[in-house]
């Protein structure tokens, strides 16, 4: 009788164990893989804390819509001259206002209601005024307080949407942070080769 209790207890403790198991994979936040000509970057998405923002960006990438993709802009200290409000990013995406790959504007998930700040190797999306995002997105080089909510990079205050951040490949941003531009516009523009679910 004992021995039986016992081998049912082991048993109970262990489907136990392989249900937690089960759940704690299941809240896993997703990661995808940049592959670039100048190396991978891996970027983990919090659809925990920014679920519009991250489930945009997947459903652009699991319906391959950023094949054209290419990172095309870098702004670092010396290429913004006229701006009094200077922030170091990389900025990617399809590019073309009318691309054909692009879906409709998100609703603006700022800052100050994801609580995911503009640190080093966070990646946010770009955008004109709030509610404009797209398929456009850009990788923090260093903090970059002034893209929060209420920073003074935009006139609106509204700051930008940010939605996970680099966890392997920071050499790779900064490869392409650095790389050549015409102003602010990489002369050639730096290709993404894929982007998918790691």
């Amino acid at each position: 009788m004992k021995k039986t209790f016992l081998i049912l207890l082991s048993i109970f403790a262990l489907i136990i164990a392989i249900t937690g198991l089960f759940l704690s994979f299941q809240n896993e936040n997703p990661s995808i893989v940049i592959e670039t000509e100048v190396g991978d970057i891996v970027v983990e998405l919090y659809l925990d804390k920014a679920p519009i923002t991250a489930t945009n960006f997947l459903k652009y990438v699991d319906e391959n819509r950023l094949e054209e993709a290419t990172f095309y802009r870098t702004v670092r200290v010396d290429n913004q001259p006229n701006s009094k409000v200077k922030i170091d990013v990389i900025q990617g995406g399809l590019y073309e206002d009318n691309h054909p790959m692009m879906l409709d504007p998100i609703v603006h998930e700022n800052t100050e209601v994801t609580g995911i700040k503009h640190l080093d190797g966070v990646i946010s999306m770009a955008r004109y005024g709030p509610g404009t995002a797209t398929s456009e997105f850009f990788i923090c080089v260093g903090d970059q307080p002034k893209l929060d909510f209420g920073g003074n990079r935009n006139s609106d205050g509204a700051g930008y949407a940010t939605f996970g951040k680099v966890t392997r490949g920071m050499d790779v941003v900064h490869l392409i942070h650095q790389a050549h531009a015409e102003g602010q516009y990489h002369n050639p523009r730096i290709k993404i080769l894929s982007i998918k679910r790691k």
